[in-house]
């Protein structure tokens, strides 16, 4: 990197980024509440994340309370009024709601957190705020290089990650599960039969791929940095044009922002060119080059966990999340729970439906360690009825990309004596070895 690189830098592009991911934070808890997501997301029963189990719980009220609280922390944080307070409040708030139910999770529910992490400990408010206003003895000229680079690097390693995992034969050589996506909205206005058509979904696959592996290195060069936005604007709006994945195209296009020269909303606005003071350039203290490190080290290792389990992942589930493994696996199954009671001898077929969201339902059926949980309330509840230490096996069956369903879970395995954790679950049986399934399409006209 060279010393231009590393000099501290114009606020005015992380300002913008500041305002712009507190107005996001707003504008989701919004559409929460308007759309009344508050009550179907987060039921009654809720399963929790390993080792987050003490987070507290809280009622459907409780969790409208936290949205109107997130919503109010993303504009104090937009205006940079009280500033430090506001972004770590919205840290906490945000991540505490992503707690509550690991069926909510989505990968840039993650990103928001660790972004708000990241902000909580970098100057935003030293510049263009409200905090500023009040107190100009905070105004800074210039922004230390880190913070740049710091959320670059960590923009960048969602892109990177998802486009490793895209690095396998159904994505790439099968076009799965996007060519199972596609043809089911091949319906759309103007997209009629095209979407059908194979060599559309190859195209497509392969050009996820490449996009998702190289746009960050299209992104920090600066002869290809504005084609390369322009292609990631292109890419995010096509995917939510055809898929609905809430705020996610939104929010990769707000992060790819802060690739851009720390000048450009300036340059936008037609403003002169900032020019960093020579008297501001310093370098970084030593504890904060150590913890630096630390964020990049953990984020790497974070998502490379899942390669310790071996098998496929997209089957097994382990060290899924939190890897940045962006819409890979087209997933579905079924679970019946069997409750045993060695006391009386007699065995009940349970429902997870009796305690569960069709969407829990549906997240449940294919994630291990949700089946798991579950089949623990299940065995708790039945000792309630007083039927002594029971016995809970999973009749589970999944189908993975299309292929036809095949059995998930060891059912001979009573899972009361089972405990979730970083250890391999050896319950889980292996991945099939079939090949993806292949759509019969119409022929394109």
């Amino acid at each position: 990197m060279t010393e231009q690189g590393l000099a501290p830098k114009d606020p005015a592009a992380l300002v913008a980024f500041r305002v712009v991911f507190g107005l996001l934070v707003t504008v989701s808890s919004v559409r929460f509440l308007a759309y009344g997501w508050t009550h179907e997301l987060f039921a009654p029963y809720r399963f929790t994340y390993w080792g987050f189990g003490w987070v507290p719980q809280l009622s459907q009220d409780g969790v409208k309370g936290l949205f109107v609280l997130l919503g109010l922390l993303g504009l104090a944080v937009a205006a940079g009024l009280f500033y430090r307070v506001a972004i770590a409040a919205l840290f906490v708030v945000f991540s505490w709601l992503q707690l509550i139910d690991v069926s909510n999770y989505l990968n840039h529910y993650y990103l928001v957190s660790l972004l708000a992490l990241l902000m909580a400990f970098m100057p935003l408010n030293a510049a263009f705020s409200l905090d500023v206003w009040r107190q100009p003895a905070l105004r800074l000229e210039a922004f230390p290089a880190w913070c740049t680079w710091l959320l670059r690097f960590q923009v960048g390693t969602v892109y990177v990650f998802a486009g490793l995992a895209k690095l396998n034969s159904d994505w790439l050589l099968h076009a799965q599960p996007l060519s199972i996506w596609l043809t089911a909205r091949s319906a759309l206005p103007g997209m009629e039969h095209l979407l059908d058509v194979r060599a559309v979904a190859f195209a497509a696959a392969w050009g996820g791929f490449l996009f998702d592996s190289t746009v960050p290195l299209f992104l920090i060069w600066k002869r290809t940095r504005a084609v390369a936005f322009v292609v990631v604007v292109g890419f995010h709006a096509a995917t939510w044009l055809l898929f609905p994945i809430g705020m996610f195209p939104i929010i990769m296009v707000t992060s790819a922002l802060v690739f851009f020269d720390s000048s450009w909303p300036r340059t936008l606005f037609r403003r002169a060119a900032f020019v960093v003071p020579e008297a501001a350039k310093s370098s970084a203290p030593r504890w904060a080059v150590v913890i630096v490190v630390a964020w990049c080290v953990v984020q790497l290792a974070v998502p490379l966990r899942t390669h310790l389990y071996g098998g496929d992942v997209s089957w097994h589930e382990q060290g899924m999340r939190f890897s940045w493994r962006v819409m890979t696996r087209e997933k579905n199954g079924s679970v019946t729970f069997v409750v045993r009671s060695p006391k009386t001898g007699r065995e009940w077929h349970v429902s997870p439906g009796q305690y569960l969201t069709r969407v829990q339902e549906r997240e449940m059926a294919v994630q291990p360690d949700l089946i798991l949980q579950l089949a623990h309330h299940i065995g708790e509840v039945w000792r309630a009825k007083g039927e002594g230490d029971v016995e809970v096996h999973a009749d589970a069956v999944v189908s993975l990309n299309g292929r036809p369903a095949q059995v998930f879970l060891d059912p001979t395995v009573d899972l009361m004596r089972e405990r979730d954790g970083l250890i391999a679950k050896k319950w889980i049986l292996p991945a099939p070895m079939t090949e993806p399934i292949v759509l019969e399409r119409r022929a394109s006209r």
